[in-house]
């Protein structure tokens, strides 16, 4: 192992490695943010394409008023190998974006433990493995966990931490103040769970419109719609507990009375049985309390509307620019 360094972690480079579409964009947000960034990738014809790839995306980034980094200055800190060992000398943050395959991982991490410094966090950008299965067997377990970005990462911030039991809590709270400084907005996942929490709403979402095909219920075209346009729209401003909190007079309390039974039929006529108990639906309660007293209820839901106007609007012009 190398000796840790003493410059803080915001201030050292960060590892990327794979130079695939996940890595590049990675690679997008942390220059972006005046991070150096040392890509690895074992095909030197892949690393070729890397920095026209970066400097596009990042042009694009700057057009859309989402960055103010010029491209020229962000290209001079990103660094290209095809050596794992070369890539990961000196970073406080290591990004692995190698292809779903666990054994592979499971090398690329062994490998990261002997060169990388033995202060530096080893995430895996995985989006269907666990730190527990990729690291579990490595000495430097304490500092493995899951960064999980959501496709494409440099548009869409959002960035699902999730360390394993055996991750050290110094470890997570450095990836979290990383990817922060970074522009991500690193939301921390209490416990390890197949596909985290995004690919597991994602996943029952497509299992249920799947299945609605399936029966003749709707086209898939216009299940695209419902979501695009009317779940998706609501979903941009507010999250599902917060809409149905939204929705019902008296709040989430009120609308699982009201609801719960209505989506209990829908769940087992799938074959999940799953009631909305009302120890669940008090722990749901007693978050959105803390964050939005009832006293302040009217108030955010005529922030929402107005929130969905003006997307409504933008979408509006947007839709009438493109014609």
């Amino acid at each position: 192992m190398t000796v840790q360094q003493d410059a803080s972690p915001e201030h050292r480079p960060a590892a990327i490695i794979g130079g695939g579409s996940i890595g590049v964009s990675f690679a997008v947000s942390l220059l972006s943010s005046g991070r150096s960034v040392q890509l690895q990738d074992p095909d030197a014809a892949r690393l070729k394409q890397v920095p026209a790839e970066t400097r596009a995306r990042l042009e694009t980034l700057r057009d859309a008023g989402l960055t103010t980094a010029d491209p020229d200055a962000a290209l001079e800190r990103l660094s290209l190998f095809t050596d794992l060992e070369k890539a990961a000398e000196g970073v406080s943050l290591v990004i692995e974006c190698a292809p779903e395959k666990l054994a592979l991982k499971q090398q690329i991490f062994r490998t990261l433990g002997e060169y990388a410094p033995d202060d530096a966090v080893l995430a895996s950008a995985s989006s269907a493995l666990l730190a527990s299965e990729i690291a579990a067997d490595l000495p430097h377990r304490d500092r493995c966990l899951i960064l999980h970005p959501v496709n494409p990462p440099h548009v869409i911030p959002v960035l699902e931490v999730a360390p394993a039991e055996f991750t050290s809590a110094a470890a997570t709270d450095s990836a979290m103040r990383q990817m922060a400084a970074a522009g991500f907005q690193p939301v921390l996942i209490g416990k390890e769970a197949n596909g985290l929490v995004f690919n597991r709403l994602q996943g029952a979402i497509l299992r249920e419109a799947y299945c609605l095909v399936r029966d003749g219920v709707a086209t898939p075209e216009a299940i695209d719609e419902v979501v695009r346009d009317a779940l998706g729209m609501r979903w941009s401003v507010s999250g599902p507990f917060e809409t149905v909190d939204l929705n019902t007079r008296g709040g989430i309390a009120s609308h699982a009375e009201k609801m719960g039974p209505a989506y209990l039929k829908m769940g087992r006529e799938r074959g999940q049985d799953d009631p909305w108990t009302p120890e669940m639906v008090k722990t749901v309660e007693t978050a959105r309390r803390r964050q939005l007293p009832m006293e302040e209820w009217e108030s955010r839901v005529r922030w929402r509307e107005n929130a969905l106007m003006r997307l409504a609007a933008f979408r509006r012009r947007d839709a009438g620019a493109d014609g």
